[in-house]
């Protein structure tokens, strides 16, 4: 993926998360983008940034001196074992368990889960598959 490439049409530019510990956010965001594979753009003393995601201290030029609100933000997994790994892995970089890795009751196939950053912000993986068939679910005809 380019990560300086423009794209048109999305719904979403860009996203700022202006925060109260940049070293434990980078520490966090760094774990979480290694285990969805999405590079790391740059990043200096006072923000980091990967794809449309841009992280700051609010003492950054790029920040009006306040931090954000909490936020939820999903990102996309590749598949469960992703959001799996997601789980763990922002868990073990100094996230706080928000929901386990699971089917969610959103629509057929959601699986998703939940870590607050360092911030407080919510921060899911979500894999949109097949669901799980219980074998209640299984009819077999002949």
């Amino acid at each position: 993926m380019e990560t300086q490439e423009l794209h048109r049409g999305r719904l979403i530019d860009h996203i700022q998360l202006v925060v109260e510990d940049i070293a434990a956010s980078k520490r966090f965001y760094k774990a979480v983008f290694g285990v969805l594979n999405i590079p790391l753009g740059g990043e200096a003393d006072d923000y980091i940034w990967a794809d449309e995601l841009f992280i700051s201290t609010k003492d950054s030029k790029a920040a009006i001196g306040v931090l954000t609100g909490r936020t939820h933000l999903a990102f996309q997994g590749k598949d469960r074992a992703t959001v799996d790994a997601f789980h763990e892995t922002a868990l073990s970089a100094g996230g706080k368990d928000n929901g386990a890795p699971g089917e969610r009751p959103y629509h057929p196939g959601y699986y998703g889960a939940f870590v607050l950053d360092p911030d407080g912000n919510n921060i899911e993986v979500v894999f949109h598959g097949p669901a799980k068939k219980s074998a209640e679910s299984i009819k077999i005809t002949f």
